[in-house]
């Protein structure tokens, strides 16, 4: 039988049997949440979960170290299923990397049952949630990849390497082929290539033609 629009199936993956029935008994009696599958971690798990096609999949703690490659197998096999961690440690690096592989909500070893029914919640009408004490470790992680972001995006767009990108900055600064051979220890010569390939692909007549084309793309030279 097909949930109705506003009742979220969710699928219960936890090793210890007591805590799939006491988690299937508290989101039961919610009106808005329909447990469509439970089952402890194993390689058939991703099976199930495809049979009972869950909104919101709740995976519990129980392998921390397993919860990368899990998650990562499973966004590639269900691109729209959301990920909620439970029973999860105030581990700012554990979290991180959750986050990256997807996960939109994660609940503390010491959260209640209705923390985590309000983050089953907010994830499946396509909210995010973090702990409060977690926060920080996102905005920190989001201030840290501004520089990168750009890197990438200049690297898609004019096709400009890593060291290509490097040396742009340090055109940027106004520095002379010499100077940025002594400062990155290279020959000379290998810089001049460097900046003669740079000119190619992008289309540019001069050194500070390039610096401009990166400056408008986002790099902060």
């Amino acid at each position: 039988m097909t949930a109705a629009p506003d009742v979220a199936s969710v699928f219960l993956l936890a090793e210890n049997r007591l805590l799939r029935e006491a988690l299937t008994k508290i989101f039961e009696r919610k009106s808005d949440l329909r447990v469509v599958g439970a089952c402890a971690f194993s390689p058939a798990a991703l099976d199930q979960i495809a049979l009972a096609t869950p909104n919101v999949l709740v995976l519990d703690s129980f392998a921390e170290g397993l919860h990368l490659d899990f998650l990562r197998e499973a966004h590639r096999r269900f691109s729209d299923l959301k990920v909620v961690l439970i029973g999860m440690e105030a581990n700012e690096v554990a979290f991180l990397r959750a986050v990256r592989e997807g996960a939109l909500g994660y609940v503390l070893k010491d959260a209640s049952a209705l923390q985590a029914v309000a983050t089953v919640r907010a994830v499946a009408s396509g909210e995010a949630v973090c702990p409060p004490q977690l926060s920080a470790a996102l905005f920190r992680c989001v201030a840290q990849q501004q520089h990168h972001v750009p890197s990438f995006h200049v690297k898609l767009t004019l096709g400009l390497t890593n060291r290509e990108q490097q040396l742009v900055v340090l055109i940027g600064k106004g520095l002379t082929n010499k100077e940025i051979a002594c400062q990155l220890q290279l020959a000379e010569q290998t810089v001049r290539n460097h900046v003669h390939r740079m000119l190619r692909k992008v289309g540019a007549n001069n050194r500070l033609a390039v610096v401009e084309l990166c400056r408008m793309q986002g790099l902060p030279v």
